[in-house]
């Protein structure tokens, strides 16, 4: 059994205009959407948050004002996510993080809370990889060299943040299936 046989499974990640989802708000949504045969959609955006974006974010994600002042608001940008997400299970690494963002901006705009399955990829991930020193998404993207000759070089935006927390939670289910099966 492949692991992506007992989805499907949309993995997400936000970037934000900080650590408060009360307060913050979204500027990126990235996912992919594994179904049970295996094939993937994609989905990606840039949210236009409504607010500025302090230079110190703007540092640590690599998303300015500029790149958002004509991307969609979260209305438009939130359904498309829903949609895609749909019928499936929600997995994120630090999944409460990403979660709080998720349901406080749905319910700021009137949009039905995501009420489905979800996953926090860490648990998943330590239970097959236990006692490595770190658990953070830079430290197991380089433990399993992902990322290729920079791998910090799209550190923090949402579509590379999905696609190596995809790679590792889908190595950690094929360990936990492997060692289940014995």
């Amino acid at each position: 059994m492949k692991w992506h046989e007992l989805g499907p499974f949309t993995v997400f990640d936000l970037e934000t205009t900080g650590m408060s989802a009360v307060r913050d708000r979204i500027v990126e949504i990235a996912a992919v959407r594994v179904n049970q045969d295996g094939s993937r959609e994609r989905f990606t955006s840039l949210v236009n948050p409504g607010i500025r974006i302090s230079p110190q974010v703007s540092r640590i994600h690599n998303i300015t004002n500029d790149m958002v002042v004509s991307a969609p608001f979260f209305r438009e940008a939130g359904y498309s996510f829903m949609n895609m997400a749909a019928g499936s299970t929600l997995v994120a690494h630090n999944a409460r993080f990403d979660l709080s963002f998720l349901q406080e901006s749905l319910s700021r705009e009137g949009i039905s809370l995501w009420d489905g399955k979800t996953m926090d990829s860490i648990p998943i991930i330590k239970r097959a990889y236990s006692g490595l020193p770190s658990y953070s998404l830079g430290y197991l993207r380089n433990h399993f060299g992902l990322g290729g000759e920079d791998p910090s070089a799209q550190a923090h935006r949402a579509f590379a943040d999905v696609e190596w927390t995809l790679e590792i939670f889908g190595m950690a289910m094929e360990v936990l299936i492997k060692v289940s099966a014995t």
